[in-house]
């Protein structure tokens, strides 16, 4: 009797481990990544793909990848700047991080800015950046269509197959843009002020000052402001950057030296070229809730403020704090994103489960799937876009 139970006791553990094994091997079938990523097609004919330009400061390693997964699809192209002030640990910590998702290995779509610069509050080196990147993306990916820029506490409202889909009914040279003539009390406090930005000369950390004169308010040009976050088109960039006309490089100059020049140096850009002035769809299709008084600086969102967000029509929010709970539920509700895990698009083709992340196996990165949040920012650019062809927003 006791050989006998031992006999079954052997059998039952064989057959036990041969279950386990078959199922480790099927999941491991399931969850390994395809060896070489669906063929990413481009032009007027698919769907549009943008730049991502994602940058942040000390501290916000943990940040960027969260938003970059947040943001992430083949077809996209993504640059993370992590500035001067971070230490070079970190910088390495980052680019680990992105080189271990499957998809972002096979896609090669994500670079990490080896050699940083320094950024510094309300000075003009956060333009320096911006068209840095701007130039990293022309040089390195012919693809792209818009631009779009976001720091470490923005996060987005849509999947990237909303917004492609939604994008895909847009005009591609059209720039959304949020600006106005109407400077009001800027006039005085942030255009006439002659400031310097040390970040642009000086290695160590330094905080702008101020010339002790001011000067005249330009009548060369007209001097536009608005939002410092922007999606711009391929074509503007490319009349930014490779410069056919001396307006970028003479507005360059001036906003130099003054304090915010990201508010106004993209608008003013734009507004005074014959040849982009009809192509601003006066938003940025961000959500914020301004500080009153005095609305200048975005009050930080949470749980409290959820509903409203989601129902905004917005593109992206801001601004939050790190790993606030709003942002699980972002995730959940309208990402159903897992943690650690790119957000799902059509292009994810593995099974969906707590232990296994759908995209570390991908079909045609080239088709879309739209969830219920693409038909609120549809409308907001319907609207917008009625706005655009009356001309009733544009460059005023």
């Amino acid at each position: 009797m006791g050989a006998e139970k031992k006999w079954l006791l052997t059998l039952f553990s064989a057959t036990f481990l041969s279950l386990l094994l078959l199922l480790l091997s099927s999941i491991s079938a399931f969850s390994s990544p395809k060896p070489f990523p669906s063929i990413v097609q481009h032009g007027s004919s698919y769907p549009p793909a943008f730049a991502y330009y994602i940058w942040g400061g000390r501290g916000d390693r943990a940040r960027i990848f969260r938003l970059l997964l947040a943001v992430y699809h083949p077809r996209n192209r993504y640059l993370l700047h992590l500035s001067a002030d971070e230490s070079e640990d970190e910088r390495r910590r980052l680019a680990a991080a992105i080189n271990a998702v499957p998809a972002i290995q096979a896609f090669g779509n994500v670079d990490v800015v080896g050699k940083p610069d320094r950024i510094t509050y309300m000075g003009s080196s956060n333009i320096a950046t911006t068209l840095h990147a701007a130039a990293i993306f022309l040089k390195v990916d012919s693809g792209w269509d818009w631009f779009v820029t976001l720091s470490a506490m923005d996060y987005p409202l849509i999947t990237q197959d909303d917004l492609s889909h939604v994008f895909s009914s847009v005009r591609r040279d059209l720039n959304f843009i949020d600006h106005t003539s109407d400077l009001g009390w800027k006039e005085l406090h942030r255009v006439q002020p002659i400031v310097v930005d040390p970040g642009i000369y000086l290695a160590r950390r330094s905080q702008i000052f101020h010339a002790t004169e001011k000067r005249k308010t330009p009548d060369a040009f007209k001097v536009f402001t608005g939002s410092p976050w922007v999606i711009l088109s391929r074509s503007f960039l490319e009349f930014c950057i490779n410069g056919w006309d001396n307006l970028p490089r003479t507005l360059l100059m001036y906003f130099t030296n003054v304090m915010l020049s990201q508010e106004g140096y993209f608008h003013s850009v734009i507004c005074n070229s014959p040849e982009f002035k009809n192509t601003t769809v006066n938003s940025d299709l961000r959500y914020v809730i301004w500080d009153t008084p005095p609305k200048m600086e975005p009050l930080f969102l949470n749980t409290l403020d959820f509903d409203q967000m989601a129902q905004s029509g917005a593109a992206f929010a801001r601004q939050f704090k790190k790993d606030d709970r709003v942002l699980d539920m972002v995730d959940k509700k309208i990402l159903k994103r897992g943690r650690n895990r790119a957000a799902p698009g059509a292009w994810c083709s593995g099974w969906r489960s707590w232990w296994m992340d759908p995209c570390t196996q991908w079909s045609d990165a080239n088709i879309l799937k739209p969830g219920p949040q693409a038909k609120k920012l549809e409308d907001s650019i319907t609207n917008l876009l009625d706005d655009w062809n009356a001309q009733t927003n544009q460059c005023q």
